[in-house]
């Protein structure tokens, strides 16, 4: 995913910042995360309180099997509703989710 297209995404919230992270991008806005692109997917922060609404609509937990181990490790970040690429005012209300999950992860 490139990073015209993550700006567009995250525009409801204001200018982002793209760092390398993971392999992959760090999406920021304020110096809060809030998504990462891992494997060109886009991830959103979710926190206890925000991972409900992330599940009930079908999204998916990004999770890696650490080497280790072998144990399965979840990470706080799932994947975005389809709808939500094509509607900018339902990403405008997922985008917002993750950045007041990426706060409350900050304190």
């Amino acid at each position: 995913m490139d990073n015209e297209r993550l700006e567009e995404l995250f525009e409801s919230l204001g200018p982002i910042s793209i760092r390398k992270l993971f392999g992959g991008k760090g999406i920021y806005c304020d110096g809060v995360i809030v998504a990462v692109v891992v494997r060109n997917e886009l991830m959103l922060k979710a926190d206890e309180q925000r991972a409900p609404a992330f599940e009930a609509a079908g999204c998916r937990q990004w999770a890696y099997t650490g080497s280790r181990h072998g144990k399965t490790v979840a990470m706080p970040y799932w994947s975005v509703p389809d709808e939500a690429f094509d509607d900018p005012d339902e990403m405008a209300v997922w985008a917002r989710r993750a950045y007041e999950a990426g706060r409350r992860a900050g304190k």
